[in-house]
């Protein structure tokens, strides 16, 4: 739920690491008279701008296939019906054939790049992944549950889709396969920039690499905009901690809280977070909302 009782909107991409849980923390550090433009250089699946978006915004990533199947249902090129009946041509196909329509169908995207096709390979894929090889294409293997496409998990896709074409439909927003560089460049004054980068050091893709470097180069990006920002990081795990966090963004405000990520193949992989959204807003004459704990700077 979020801060105003509302369910948080689920978009129709499954993908791990999703922020969906932290939709109404985050919230919390919008300003209440927010007018400006939405910004996120490190889309992802949306949900975050999706629900939080007001009237305005850009949503941008560098992987092509997300955009290109969210324009698709924002232009009405693809709608819930239409992915009604592609899911039960597919899922009727995965139960008869098994593994052999899956990889067919990964087969078929990486040369085609339908977006039905890549919404169907969020859904079947192991583990909700999304990850491509060095040459582009999409990697993920099979879930191994050829009835995945159940009557009720295919409406529930369907009703996903038709709220994302209504949510798009509502505001002004706009895609862009772009790098975040590009994007973080675009704020204007008034504008609150979101950034949700790959974690340093926890998971990565062919399309959403990171490391120091990058890190480094949006702390300057970050430190110039005249827009507001918002940074989701991590700062520890049981095992380690986000060094990367202490030396990058110590000088700026930053609230905690604990979170579980069901990522990686295995249960050892996974394993509870202290997220961390560090951030530039003015937070003196808001009313706040008590969802999270706020920690001195000196706990870094």
């Amino acid at each position: 739920m979020s801060d105003d009782g509302c369910p948080v909107f689920v978009p129709p991409i499954k993908s791990q690491g999703i922020k969906t849980k932290l939709v109404p923390w985050i919230q919390t550090l919008m300003p209440q008279d927010f007018a400006g433009r939405w910004i996120e250089p490190f889309m992802g699946t949306g949900v975050v701008g999706l629900n939080l978006a007001r009237r305005s915004a850009l949503l941008a990533d560098t992987n092509p296939y997300v955009i290109a199947l969210y324009q698709a249902v924002g232009d009405k090129a693809i709608s819930g019906r239409m992915v009604k009946s592609y899911l039960i041509k597919e899922g009727g196909l995965l139960r008869s054939k098994g593994e052999d329509h899956y990889y067919a169908v990964r087969d078929r995207f990486n040369t085609a790049h339908d977006p039905l096709d890549f919404l169907f390979l969020s859904r079947a894929g192991f583990n909700g992944m999304i990850r491509f090889n060095r040459k582009g294409g999409y990697n993920i293997p099979f879930c191994r549950k050829p009835d995945r496409f159940s009557q009720a998990y295919v409406t529930r896709i369907v009703n996903q889709v038709n709220r994302l074409a209504a949510v798009l439909s509502e505001g002004d927003f706009e895609f862009k396969v772009q790098d975040y560089q590009v994007t973080i460049a675009q704020a204007e004054t008034g504008d609150l920039i979101y950034c949700d980068p790959p974690y340093a050091g926890r998971h990565t893709d062919y399309y959403n690499g990171w490391d120091e470097g990058d890190e480094a180069v949006l702390n300057r990006l970050l430190r110039e905009t005249p827009a507001s920002f918002v940074y989701s990081t991590w700062l520890s795990t049981r095992f380690r901690s986000n060094e990367l966090a202490e030396k990058y963004w110590s000088a700026f405000p930053h609230m905690t809280q604990d979170h579980f990520y069901h990522v990686g193949g295995s249960l050892d992989n996974r394993h509870g977070v202290v997220e961390a959204l560090i951030h530039s807003v003015d937070l003196s004459s808001q009313a706040r909302v008590p969802l999270a704990r706020e920690l001195e700077l000196t706990l870094f």
